[in-house]
């Protein structure tokens, strides 16, 4: 097939390394225009459009599809069919009406639960004991189209939304490559979501990440995981936010006022609304992620609260 494929960040690399060591030919790759990053601000290509040049593949970065010169240019390209990975560009139905076989999309949920822009770190936040990505036609509602193919995997308590992303990334590569033979050939058999069971994922804020001690340790937990690369959890120390890349619910019996720190020789434990949360691995302003045991043979002051107390 001709294959156009479209998307821009880490997770849509292994699909299109996949599609590059099979038969089919890539004749172009769409992705989001250069964006400014690191201290210079210096425009920066992402991760996609790094892959596709290696690879000597043509190269595409439309600001949008409104205009007809864009649509023009894809439809020049004759594609038979587009696959779309965490593009960042919504298509039009002008769009996904040019290649005769369709548009198809990974996305990194069990549809129709999570659809939307974050539903790796939702899936962990729910506390879902299963995940997945999800092989679908696309069509002009948000991540509503015929589901196509479907792989599971477990969430392992503690699994960060970076190490759940990758899995999937990985995961989304085999289930694209899996379906592809029966789209070619015509024999998919489409299934229409379950508009009841749907849920959304809107995109995170950083507000979300800052920890309310009130909470139950179980759901913090889930907080620091989900929130970890992005935006990473946090909680307020001396006047300073404290981010927590890593820690573990613990159940107790003792009673103890929201915030307050419990501290051992080599541990920091905090009361929550419900149980205490271990904080494993930490990071101030200006320093680096940290070990607890680390992080507090720096500390000279005690330790008696974190957070806003109230």
């Amino acid at each position: 097939m001709r294959i156009v494929f479209a998307g821009t960040p880490e997770f849509a690399v292994p699909p299109l390394q996949a599609l590059l060591q099979s038969q089919h030919n890539i004749c172009g790759v769409y992705t989001q225009p250069d964006r400014p990053a690191g201290r210079g601000r210096k425009l920066t290509p992402g991760p996609v459009k790094s892959v596709a040049l290696e690879a000597g593949l043509p190269v595409f970065q439309p600001e949008s599809f409104k205009c007809a010169e864009s649509q023009a240019v894809l439809r020049d390209l004759r594609p038979d069919l587009i696959i779309v990975v965490a593009y960042g560009l919504i298509l039009p139905e002008s769009v996904i009406g040019i290649p005769p076989l369709g548009c198809v999309n990974i996305h990194a949920s069990l549809l129709p639960r999570w659809r939307g822009a974050a539903p790796i770190q939702l899936a962990i936040l729910a506390g879902d004991k299963e995940t997945g990505v999800t092989i679908m036609f696309i069509e002009p509602r948000l991540d509503a189209g015929p589901m196509l193919h479907k792989r599971c995997c477990s969430i392992q308590r503690g699994a960060s939304s970076g190490q759940l992303h990758d899995q999937l990334a990985l995961m989304g590569a085999e289930a694209l490559m899996e379906t592809l033979p029966a789209i070619e050939a015509g024999t998919v058999r489409p299934e229409i979501q379950n508009e009841e069971a749907v849920t959304y994922a809107a995109k995170l804020s950083k507000e979300e990440a800052v920890l309310d001690w009130n909470q139950p340790a179980a759901v913090l937990e889930r907080q620091v995981a989900a929130f970890n690369p992005w935006p990473v959890a946090e909680t307020r120390f001396q006047n300073l936010p404290l981010r927590i890349w890593r820690a573990e619910a613990l159940e107790t019996q003792e009673q103890f006022a929201p915030g307050t720190v419990i501290k051992g020789k080599d541990t920091l434990e905090i009361a929550t609304g419900q149980g205490l949360l271990r904080l494993l691995e930490l990071q101030l302003p200006g320093g680096k992620r940290i070990a607890t045991r680390d992080f507090l043979n720096a500390q000279t002051s005690p330790l008696l609260h974190l957070g806003n107390p109230t």
